[in-house]
């Protein structure tokens, strides 16, 4: 008993360790949303600019100027994504977006990222976040642990998962504000193929659009407005005379322009524009000029606009290029023919459908003025864009490209198929338990094998460490909106909870705790090198070992209470794990976590797996739905606990308990009592069974020939 109270003293006070390295208040703290001068940050990331524009269209951005010349687009990722971290609560990133598709600038806003919070200082998010500065979006960025490649960034050390989403909510905000502004389809627009071409191919493949308007349309319109093109009592055209026939064409592609305007036209139009400005080609003929003469006077063309979606662009004189002759072979008569140019910073889009809008004026018998407007709707033809190599692919309805865990997968793919290796040698040998614990020596040597290859592979350096948080995400994001990629970012994690789920079922909790906690295995490693050192080992009486197993109990209960009311400090409290300090981050880490964590292993050269059997909420967590397990694959005999407690003494989390069955809320599936079970030179059954053989085995055969036949004889 007295020893028993000794331990218990030791597990008070590494109970009060934690509260004093671990809950203690962290130097780093999680960023709050605060106000945010929008305007001095997107100067800050484009040092060029003069001004900004207003945020808007959707998803929101605003255009960042240069003297009227757009240079790029300021964003937040929370507008676009409205992505959350790792804590279930969303944060916010600034974004600039250059013209050329890359990343100008990026800083956190906001975050509540208690992973992060905890060890890892708030410089060390802010690196992460820098390190977008300058990748172009159209390429795959991929989140590594270290960077070989282009387009390669470091992932925060443990805190892998947080690193990821972050990286999604800026690719994906970029992306997005992107298609919309025209950054990304402007460059899937093949400006260069030339081949020669006449007029007739280039009105048939919808190059050029034309639409022929008659005076009795024009009439008909204006009529209904109380109007007429011609004054009272001028004489007046047949109904279906020509007033216009206008051809619009966006003359910016080579295969277009370069046909209408001739190689030396072209080149020097080109040669005036600014990056993203383009050319709209219009000709006409009929008795209405689309240009007119008042343009001269008041500096714009008052006869026709072009229209995007919400946006009318009217266009000004210092925009219109006059054409002369066009070079292409077998254009009709032509009255106008006109090049206008349509600044990048007007926003136009030409991977999107616009119209050409002709307005035509006429005049009611007051003298007030009225208009017809004729729209020439235009879009591009599709041979004009240039194919993706790459074929979108689906799942479930979904793009894969949005799917971030996809490319993770596919990433890690050498190691998820070394643990699905592993987990199927360990199946295996749950399912042959009783002839591999025959067999004193195999066991030992698969056990060994086992718990360093859980060690040093799964923990040191696949970083595949379960943890009490996962169960609490995992139920928080039932209670606030489950989604399914969130819990695919850590493949090797979402592997093991599946096992673990499969486990359960079949036999308990102990699969996991006992073989797949990397933890739980630098624990029982300290324990095998303290007793081949001969250190003391503590024997913990019975009671007080029973009563010390509740304390990991409220230890979860505790945490899963506190995370429906703050997630947060759930989080901070579940560093009584020390996983993070001892798997994760190879005890790389603040003095106060490297500490607790070496005192928990400590405990473990004198009492086995202390640390699993007593404080472990994942321990907790996973035992409560143990008793679920469908079979009972521990072998026991009638004399186990009765008349025998040698399978008791040789448990190493004293999970026996003293009437001889397995509690299963504690069994860790080591299979040292199956071991003992079969061992004819230890289980009193089997030795019983083995001297019976042996006895029988030294016993002298009968002599057959004394053996009288049914008559009473002898045969001699």
């Amino acid at each position: 008993m007295r020893k028993g109270r000794i331990f218990t003293s030791l597990i008070t006070f590494l109970a009060v360790s934690f509260l004093f390295f671990v809950a203690s208040p962290v130097s780093a703290k999680a960023t709050g949303a605060a106000p945010v001068d929008a305007e001095a940050m997107a100067m800050a990331f484009f040092p060029i600019a003069t001004h900004i524009g207003a945020m808007e269209g959707e998803p929101p951005s605003a255009a960042v100027y240069q003297r009227g010349r757009i240079v790029g687009y300021f964003l937040f990722t929370r507008d676009v994504v409205a992505s959350k971290g790792f804590s279930g609560k969303p944060f916010n990133i600034a974004l600039g977006l250059a013209l050329d598709g890359t990343i100008a600038g990026a800083r956190i806003i906001e975050q509540h990222e208690p992973i992060l919070v905890i060890g890892v200082s708030a410089k060390d998010l802010d690196a992460f976040v820098a390190q977008y500065i300058g990748l172009d979006i159209r390429t795959p960025v991929k989140v590594v642990r270290t960077v070989r490649n282009e387009n390669e960034v470091d992932a925060v050390s443990g805190a892998t998962i947080s690193s990821v989403v972050l990286s999604d909510a800026i690719i994906r905000s970029a992306r997005a504000v992107g298609r919309v502004r025209g950054v990304l389809e402007g460059a899937a627009i093949d400006f260069d193929s030339f081949t020669s071409r006449d007029w007739s191919s280039l009105v048939d493949d919808r190059s050029i659009v034309s639409k022929k308007i008659s005076y009795g349309r024009i009439q008909a319109e204006l009529g209904s407005k109380g109007a007429s093109l011609f004054p009272v009592g001028a004489s007046e055209p047949e109904p279906d005379a020509l007033v216009s026939e206008v051809f619009v064409a966006l003359a910016t592609p080579a295969q277009i322009g370069r046909n209408l305007m001739g190689d030396l036209e072209f080149n020097s139009v080109m040669g005036e524009l600014e990056d993203g400005d383009q050319i709209i080609f219009v000709a006409g003929t009929g008795l209405y000029s689309f240009k007119g003469t008042d343009y001269r006077r008041s500096g714009f063309f008052d006869r026709f606009q072009i229209v995007q979606a919400d946006k009318t662009y009217t266009v000004k004189t210092s925009d219109y290029r006059r054409i002369d002759e066009l070079a292409v072979e077998g254009p009709p008569k032509l009255r106008d023919k006109a090049l206008f140019i349509l600044p990048a910073a007007t926003g136009f889009d030409p991977a999107k459908e616009w119209r050409f809008e002709l307005i035509i004026k006429g005049s009611t018998p007051e003298g007030r003025i009225a208009s017809a407007i004729i729209p020439v709707i235009y879009e591009l033809p599709e041979h004009y864009r240039l194919k993706s190599n790459k074929t979108e692919k689906t799942l479930f309805g979904y793009s894969l490209e949005d799917m971030i865990w996809v490319e993770i997968w596919q990433g890690r793919m050498v190691d998820i198929i070394i643990v699905l290796a592993a987990l199927t040698c360990l199946t295996i040998v749950l399912f042959m338990q009783d002839k591999i614990t025959m067999n004193r020596h195999l066991h030992s040597r698969i056990r060994f094998g086992f718990l360093i290859f859980t060690t040093v592979w799964l923990g040191w350096y696949a970083g595949a460490q379960l943890s009490v948080l996962n169960v609490l995400t995992f139920a928080e994001a039932l209670r606030t909106g489950f989604e399914w990629q969130f819990f695919l970012l850590e493949p090797l994690v979402f592997i093991l909870w599946c096992f673990v789920g499969l486990t359960l079922l079949f036999w308990g909790r102990g699969v996991y705790c006992g073989w797949l906690c990397p933890f739980g295995a630098m624990q029982e490693l300290t324990s095998k090198i303290a007793k081949a050192l001969n250190l003391p080992q503590l024997k913990i009486p019975f009671v007080i070992n029973e009563r010390l197993w509740t304390l990991k109990y409220v230890v979860f209960l505790l945490l899963f209470a506190i995370a429906l009311g703050d997630m947060t400090l759930a989080q901070t409290l579940s560093e009584i794990e020390p996983f993070k300090t001892a798997v994760v981050l190879h005890f790389i880490r603040d003095w106060r976590f490297v500490i607790y964590a070496l005192l928990l292993l400590s405990t473990s050269l004198f009492v086995e797996r202390a640390f699993c059997r007593y404080l472990c909420p994942l321990g907790a967590a996973l035992a409560i739905p143990a008793r679920l397990r469908m079979f009972e694959w521990l072998r026991r005999r009638w004399i186990c606990g009765t008349q025998c407690a040698i399978c008791a003494g040789h448990c190493p989390v004293q999970a026996i308990h003293p009437d001889g069955h397995i509690n299963p809320n504690e069994c860790v599936n080591c299979l040292n009592c199956q071991v003992q079970y079969f061992d004819d030179q230890v289980c009193p059954t089997m030795v019983q069974q083995r001297k019976r053989r042996e006895k029988l085995a030294a016993s002298p055969a009968p002599d057959l020939s004394k053996i009288p036949n049914p008559k009473g004889e002898v045969t001699p």
